[in-house]
């Protein structure tokens, strides 16, 4: 090959990994203070999310840098979702 017809090719690195998609740990503290269940709390998170995902509108005022695991856990820390006790029978 003739060195004119090589292209120099530099593999770029991936981007930092954004705030917005992963948990602030000071939220996840507050909520753990809340849920005190860490099985339990990644579960009211996840369903959480996943209905955030689905296009239901989150409970606080979310600013865009928020993720929808962030948005989850303001809610539990506001009180906005909770909970349901399980009904035996």
């Amino acid at each position: 090959m003739d060195a004119d017809n090589i292209i120099p090719f530099k593999a770029s690195t991936p981007p930092p990994r954004s705030s917005a998609t992963s948990m602030k740990s000071d939220l996840v503290e507050k909520a753990s203070e809340i849920v005190q269940d860490p099985l339990v709390l990644v579960n009211l998170v996840s369903k959480r999310v996943a209905q955030l995902n689905q296009g239901r509108a989150p409970l606080i005022d979310a600013v865009p840098s928020m993720g929808f695991a962030d948005i989850a856990l303001r809610e539990i820390i506001e009180g906005k979702i909770k909970l349901a006790e399980s009904v035996e029978g």
